[in-house]
């Protein structure tokens, strides 16, 4: 279903921005776990105390009593939300749009390989990167548990919340792939495919501010991935990490079409 030499040339194309957000996520996960401690963690609720609002606003208001709570406010609330959606915003893009406004398309085009097989592979490059990226955070979240705080972590747990994060990142990552299989343009690429993740963000950081504005959350997809339900093993939260794997298939299914569809200048 995919072709190799294009698959290894899309892995090996974006293997630079994918360690540096390896390597900075690494450093968040491992400065988070070792803040695991009573006085730190008295501190913190302090601080969340004085300035409530800022602390909703980046899902850092609950920070519960377990290791994996603790991991779940500090590191779910935004670092392991918006790294890996600028490693799909760039490798999407890089991908396809770019590629076309590039004319380096034309000559992809020109190989015996068809218009779905290019999409599929290329949406396959995209979802390794993203897949990859949450295992690599899952791995390094479990050793630094087992380093710091040996018995603490809850890896039944742990291992629910990365796998609604993959759901939803893949989830971010169709959005952006399927933005850049409908612009030939890498501007309008850009634009639609950060933008409407990003909106989206910004929209449940200002739902997370006050009651006022807590329904407007249900404008975002970003509210199908509930952390404390996940935690909580509510079936609710299943269901929302389900919905995100259907909605990624359905995107990325949609994004094959569209480019197998559309019109290239070459």
């Amino acid at each position: 279903m995919i072709s190799t030499p294009l698959y290894k040339h899309g892995i090996k194309g974006g293997w630079r921005l994918w360690i540096i957000l390896a390597a900075v996520i690494t450093m968040y996960f491992t400065i988070i776990v070792t803040m695991f401690d009573p006085e730190l963690g008295a501190a913190l609720s302090e601080f969340a105390k004085a300035m409530p609002e800022l602390m909703s606003m980046f899902g850092m208001d609950y920070a519960g009593t377990t290791l994996v709570g603790f991991m779940s406010s500090y590191l779910y609330g935004f670092i392991m939300l918006v790294f890996p959606m600028v490693f799909s915003i760039l490798t999407a893009n890089r991908l396809v749009a770019r590629q076309i406004d590039r004319g380096a398309m034309a000559y992809i085009l020109a190989s015996p390989i068809s218009r779905k097989k290019i999409a599929y592979t290329q949406a396959s490059v995209l979802c390794t990167g993203v897949f990859m990226l949450i295992l690599f955070s899952t791995l390094v979240g479990i050793t630094a548990a087992k380093i710091f705080f040996p018995g603490e972590l809850e890896i039944g747990k742990f291992l629910m919340l990365n796998l609604g994060t993959l759901a939803l990142q893949l989830f971010i990552s169709s959005i952006c792939f399927i933005c850049s299989c409908i612009f030939n343009d890498t501007k309008f690429s850009v634009s639609f495919g950060a933008g409407i993740p990003s909106l989206c963000f910004i929209i449940q950081m200002i739902a997370n501010v006050g009651d006022k504005l807590k329904n407007a959350k249900y404008a975002t997809f970003f509210t199908l991935f509930n952390t404390e339900g996940i935690l909580a093993r509510e079936v609710s939260a299943y269901w929302g990490i389900a919905i995100l794997f259907a909605g990624a298939l359905i995107l990325y299914a949609s994004s094959i079409i569209v480019f197998s569809k559309k019109d290239i200048p070459v």
